[in-house]
């Protein structure tokens, strides 16, 4: 399974597919929250995430990214 760096805090399960290697599941705002914590601002961080992390595909292993809903406010505040 591939990881995204710096995000390990992040993660929430492991997800299956038929037919296709087992992946890491990330929730997307506490991604952003580590980003905000490292100093970026809350538009910094969304538009790092969009562009450098879920737009980097890597094949069948690539990892997920969940909006489970919870704001970035209550993760990193």
């Amino acid at each position: 399974m591939l990881k995204a760096d710096g995000f390990d805090s992040a993660i929430i399960g492991v997800g299956q597919r038929c037919g296709s290697p087992d992946f890491i599941v990330y929730d997307y705002d506490k991604c952003v929250a580590v980003l905000i914590l490292q100093g970026m601002s809350d538009t910094e961080a969304l538009e790092y995430m969009e562009f450098n992390v879920v737009g980097a595909y890597m094949g069948d292993q690539t990892p997920v990214f969940l909006h489970t809903g919870e704001s970035i406010y209550e993760v990193s505040h």
